[in-house]
């Protein structure tokens, strides 16, 4: 078993994984772990809906054959992220976006290609499970970062069992599909989904290694000025030679 910084460390979005199963006593355990996440009040606002065998290739199938018929139809019904990205966002979506393009041989101008690799989202990656989180439609933002917190326990709880995880946001423009393929009724609304799964550690979207910032970069420590100077040799070294 993984202690939590090693879990931590070795989550990755997984965009390829093995046809082996996952139990449904492994999932129910991984989802009842997760459900420890905090929420304001402790509202609890996630729902799942996990997807298997016929189930998944039901609703895989219906969102793939619009993905390639009518693209255009299907939007999401609320901003996923920034109406005009800015830097240092934009830079950072640009170089992860190349890093796995690169690895896949897709190069600038291939929308072929790039269409093909897209696709294998609602494929679940080939994932053996799916998993397809729906929210009340009049919750307020709060509970969306609570949602948040139960989706990171998620990744994190399957790296206990051996298994990896991709959330996945593309799965929102297909809402009006999958509120039939779910049999969803108001005000219960699609937020995202997650492939869940083996690793396939031979494909190569699977070696994308992203980076992330130093903790200098976006954490303001507000220390007092006297442990402040306490981190000071000088004021260290004072100290020490008060206390023979």
């Amino acid at each position: 078993m993984l202690n939590v910084d090693d879990a931590i460390l070795s989550r990755r979005s997984v965009r390829a994984f093995r046809p082996d199963p996952v139990s449904q006593e492994t999932i129910t355990h991984i989802l009842e772990v997760s459900s420890r996440a905090p929420s304001g009040t402790n509202t609890q606002p996630w729902k799942v809906h996990v997807l298997t065998g016929t189930s998944l290739k039901r609703v895989s199938e219906s969102v793939l054959t619009a993905f390639r018929e009518e693209p255009a139809t299907h939007t999401n019904d609320r901003p996923h992220y920034m109406e005009k990205w800015r830097d240092p966002y934009l830079a950072r979506r640009r170089k992860v976006g190349w890093d796995l393009y690169n690895l896949m041989g897709i190069k600038r101008g291939e929308r072929e290609k790039t269409q093909q690799f897209h696709s294998e989202n609602y494929r679940f990656f080939g994932a053996p499970v799916g998993l397809l989180f729906t929210i009340d439609r009049d919750m307020g933002w709060m509970s969306w970062l609570d949602y948040g917190m139960f989706i990171q326990n998620i990744c994190i709880a399957a790296r206990g069992q051996g298994l990896h995880t991709c959330p996945q946001a593309s799965w929102g423009q297909y809402h009006k599909i999958l509120e039939k393929e779910l049999e969803l009724a108001e005000p219960e609304m699609v937020h995202v989904g997650m492939s869940l799964g083996y690793e396939d550690t031979s494909a190569q979207p699977n070696k994308l290694e992203t980076v992330r910032e130093p903790v200098s970069a976006f954490a303001v420590f507000h220390i007092p000025e006297v442990m402040v100077a306490i981190r000071s040799p000088f004021f260290a070294d004072a100290i020490l030679s008060s206390h023979h």
